[in-house]
């Protein structure tokens, strides 16, 4: 998309929020809604790989990843990076963590916190954290990632979705910005793009890092972000290993993508039908790049597991195994019984598998094997760490046991990327309001 600069007026229309038709709490599709509609209507199977030519294979692989970002508006050269480093400081001793900005679609700018070990001996994995809806880089487990990856031996991208954080127009977390329904056609597709380009950017800034070793690349994400890191593993080869936690039922029309009211899910999910079996073909893309891990409890009652049993997920498993001819890194998943809706990579589980595909520089799969564990919601509060009341369960985030011991809580005056001049300086640059200043100009210009 091109940049075009912002008329006052328009500049006032987005700020009055006259945009938002509804938010998600006015939204027409509510969570029971979604619980209702189940895994959707059933899905009709594509030819097996079997039935195909080597050459039709490898076309259809080819096809699929261009047909995808197509519909999301993703570049086919991604922008220029354009990383800086604001400033440093060491939230724990060992670690190092880097004020840093790079730039992603449309012009924008994201402002991140790259955690990494201060002494490291060869090369390194990456590690990149995308946030569940509401969550940034301020959120408990982006920072707590950031530092016990880091102590791990990993460089880790932490970020601000468009809307959260720095790029919230009062910096505010939780502030659900881009939850407004805008009346254009193809809002949420562009706005997914625009979280898609994110995430690569951030694997793009860690391949340009010499530290790191750019096979050993992966993808931390939860569920808003496990829905984005699905659909990047699936465009983006140079990733290595994904894990998707509270997520991945990636299901049939009218299922719970499909009728989920959020512009960053539904509108998307819904433009992916030309694929036909959208979870098959999205899971065979991810096996065609490497392997992932889809973590979830099965009492998540925010990701409708009720409705996603381990069969389910054995069912799109062997239809993606058929798309691709083999079972090669096909997602295996882990299933907790009586667990709801958290961010499962920092448990034991998680951080052990992340070993096996990335190998950590400083811990060993011996040492994780045996390592002390951190109680998340005793130390949330003897740290003062912001965790929502409902979040704080310890069927949910609260009741994790998150590997390692030792981790502050970071104050969210230290998360900061920008000084308040540069903010403001940045701002149009930065915001969910002045992207979506520039996307409607597009839109309505029918710019593609």
């Amino acid at each position: 998309m091109e940049w075009r600069p912002q008329s006052e007026a328009l500049q006032q229309l987005v700020g009055a929020g006259l945009l938002a038709l509804a938010t998600l709490a006015g939204a027409a599709q509510t969570s029971a809604d979604r619980a209702k509609a189940g895994v959707g209507a059933p899905v009709q199977e594509l030819t097996p790989a079997k039935d195909l030519s080597p050459k039709e294979r490898t076309a259809r692989e080819e096809h699929w990843p261009q047909e995808i970002r197509q519909q999301l508006f993703v570049p086919d050269f991604l922008p220029r990076l354009d990383a800086k480093t604001w400033s440093s400081f060491s939230p724990v001793e060992g670690v190092v963590a880097d004020r840093v900005t790079y730039q992603t679609a449309d012009g924008m700018v994201v402002p991140a916190i790259v955690y990494r070990p201060e002494k490291q001996h060869g090369k390194i994995p990456g590690i990149v954290v995308i946030n569940g809806h509401g969550g940034d880089k301020f959120s408990w487990y982006a920072f707590y990632s950031g530092m016990m990856f880091a102590r791990a031996g990993a460089m880790v991208v932490t970020y601000d979705p468009i809307g959260e954080g720095e790029r919230n127009i009062d910096k505010k977390s939780r502030a659900g910005s881009h939850d407004k329904i805008v009346d254009t056609p193809r809002w949420g597709q562009r706005l997914a793009g625009l979280m898609q380009v994110d995430a690569m950017q951030a694997v793009s800034y860690l391949a340009s890092r010499p530290e790191v070793d750019p096979k050993r690349i992966g993808i931390v994400g939860y569920s808003m972000g496990s829905f984005i890191a699905g659909i990047t593993g699936a465009i983006d080869t140079r990733i290595h290993a994904i894990i998707l936690s509270g997520g991945g039922v990636y299901d049939g029309p009218g299922g719970y993508f499909d009728m989920n009211p959020l512009p960053c899910q539904s509108p998307p999910y819904k433009s992916l039908s030309v694929l036909g079996d959208r979870g098959a073909v999205l899971y065979a893309l991810n096996a065609a790049r490497g392997p992932m891990l889809v973590m979830n409890g099965d009492n998540d009652t925010v990701m409708d597991m009720a409705h996603h049993p381990p069969a389910w997920f054995e069912s799109v498993r062997q239809r993606a195994v058929a798309l691709r001819g083999t079972d090669k890194n096909m997602f295996t998943t882990i299933l907790y019984p009586g667990i709801s809706h958290r961010t499962s990579w920092v448990d034991r589980d998680g951080v052990e598998w992340l070993e096996q595909q990335l190998h950590f520089a400083n811990w060993s799969a011996a040492e994780i094997a045996r390592m002390p564990t951190t109680h998340i919601s005793g130390w949330a509060k003897a740290n003062n760490v912001d965790i929502t009341p409902s979040y704080m369960r310890e069927d949910r985030e609260g009741g994790l046991d998150a590997l390692g011991t030792g981790f502050p809580g970071i104050k969210r005056s230290d998360l900061m990327v920008l000084p308040d001049a540069e903010w403001n300086a940045m701002k149009n640059r930065l915001t969910y309001e002045a992207w979506a200043a520039k996307t409607l100009t597009a839109e309505q210009s029918g710019t593609k």
